[in-house]
């Protein structure tokens, strides 16, 4: 469906599960508020990111793993060659410290793969009212 005149957009229904809203971008209004919302919540009981374990000794750990590692390993899977900007946890830590620094657990990735894992990961996992995953 096309709203409006020349150089205006073409209009699809809103990507949330149910809704026949109609938007120029992936969500409606009404999603992207309620997202933004979900999101305020689950960072309100996740924790800084140095608090997560995080902090300068993982930043200088992490410019030396992907110096040796400096390839997306699940990119190269799929004959592409796309260099790592993150370290990734193959098995989530959620908190183990002990999981967290096993260099074993450790594997270099691109943005994309990395969020696309996380998001899959996750999807659903946060209990935002407990603070728990």
């Amino acid at each position: 469906l096309c709203v409006g005149g020349e150089g205006m957009a073409f209009k699809k229904q809103c990507a949330a599960p149910g809704c026949g809203a109609l938007t120029s971008s992936k969500y409606c209004e009404v999603h992207v508020k309620m997202a933004d919302e979900e999101k305020a919540r689950y960072d309100q009981f996740r924790g800084s990111s140095a608090r997560r374990g995080y902090g300068g000794r993982w930043r200088k750990y992490r410019i030396a793993f992907l110096d040796s590692h400096p390839l997306c390993e699940e990119c190269a899977k799929h004959d592409r060659m796309v260099l790592a900007s993150v370290v990734d946890h193959i098995i989530p830590h959620k908190g183990d410290m002990k999981l967290f620094w096993d260099a074993s657990n450790h594997q270099a990735l691109c943005e994309s793969c990395h969020n696309r894992k996380t998001a899959k990961e996750d999807m659903g996992a946060w209990d935002y009212k407990s603070g728990l995953k």
